[in-house]
């Protein structure tokens, strides 16, 4: 019997653009993480313990042999990159996922890496750094839209657009801010504050989407050990929800100076974090670690399942909210685009012999698929 509904072969698994694809994000992943905390936090710990440095010589040499360590990393993971961006657009161009919006993304994504390249060799001016920052938004613009109109979830939905809320807050600030110095105007562009600390908020909001669009486990699952990671992860990500929630009430409660020196103590790591990745912890702490929480766990979680997502995810959050330099704006973009490469594709359609097996072998990524 003929029939019309398709089968779906199941998609987004890392290894399908290749070998050396595959190698090259996993090492990506691991170096964007180890440059995150060796570069952009201990240095600044460094910074904000520099009186300590002074006095102990061994304090010092330590952060400096760190951050230098960290600023190889960077430079490691730019050229990670570069690779990880080559393989996968010369995979699109030879049809391997194909996308109806190929057609804008991959002109606009080579753009962006010339842009990329042109402002290592000549640093950018004013002028520079907003053509660069408009180029990002049109390119995530591309990948959002994209993303919409494949993922049928709702929830993921959320989280993507809650994302880039997020992002184009930040954008919108630079954008505007640095065309008002190039025009040389003096006043404060309208709503640059406030849309920047919403697009804040919004990146802690979709920080713990994330676990409900892709590391979730539906309550009426089969599988026991599935069943227990979940409610062990539940029951510990409530209890520090609520404990980081309360804390400051009850150390005011039981020693006003005990909570004291904590909030001192965390404006520190504010600090610390503003600088790195560009929070500025106003939002309650118990938010921002329960985000850290989800997304921790649904990147290993995606990761050890070799799927797409959670290395997009991973690249994504790791950039953090203030897109300081061009390696991270980068990050984010690659991140989105294998989360685009993470669904379900359909295979063929029953009742037309021969067709799955000629849609199946559509293109073959370059040095092979790992075995």
């Amino acid at each position: 019997m003929a029939g019309s509904e398709a089968l779906e072969k199941g998609g987004g698994r890392v290894e399908e653009q290749g070998m050396l694809f595959e190698y090259t994000v996993k090492l990506l992943l691991v170096a964007g993480f180890l440059e995150l905390v060796l570069y952009r936090l201990i240095s600044r710990l460094g910074m904000h313990l520099s009186k300590v440095a002074e006095k102990h010589e061994s304090v010092r040499l330590t952060f400096k042999g760190l951050s230098s360590i960290g600023f190889t990393l960077l430079n490691f993971v730019s050229l990670l990159l570069f690779l990880a961006f080559f393989l996968l657009l010369f995979n699109k161009l030879r049809a391997v996922g194909v996308g109806r919006y190929d057609g804008l993304l991959i002109p606009s994504v080579s753009l962006l890496l010339v842009l990329t390249v042109a402002f290592l060799v000549f640093p950018p001016a004013m002028l520079g750094s907003v053509v660069y920052n408009v180029v990002t938004l049109a390119v995530l613009v591309i990948l959002v839209f994209e993303y919409l109109r494949t993922h049928p979830s709702r929830v993921q939905r959320a989280m993507v657009s809650c994302y880039f809320l997020g992002v184009t807050g930040w954008l919108y600030y630079q954008i505007l801010s640095t065309t008002y110095g190039l025009l040389g105007l003096a006043a404060v562009p309208p709503l640059v504050h406030e849309i920047n600390r919403a697009g804040e908020a919004m990146m802690v909001g979709s920080s713990i989407l994330v676990f409900w669009a892709y590391g979730g486990t539906p309550l009426w699952t089969k599988n026991r050990r599935q069943q227990r990671r979940a409610a062990t992860f539940a029951f510990v990500g409530g209890g520090a929800f609520l404990a980081l929630l309360f804390l400051d009430y009850f150390l005011g409660l039981y020693d006003p100076a005990l909570a004291g020196s904590i909030r001192k103590a965390g404006e520190g790591i504010g600090w610390i974090f503003q600088m790195g990745m560009g929070y500025t912890f106003y939002l309650p702490f118990a938010f921002y670690v329960t985000g850290l929480l989800c997304w921790g766990y649904t990147v290993v979680k995606l990761v050890t399942l070799g799927r797409m997502a959670g290395f997009g995810l991973g690249l994504m959050f790791m950039a953090g909210y203030a897109l300081q330099l061009s390696h991270l704006s980068l990050m984010v973009v690659l991140g989105l685009m294998l989360l685009n490469l993470d669904r379900r594709r359909p295979v063929a359609v029953l009742g037309e012999p021969g067709q799955a097996s000629q849609l199946a072998t559509t293109g073959s990524p370059i040095l092979g698929e790992q075995t």
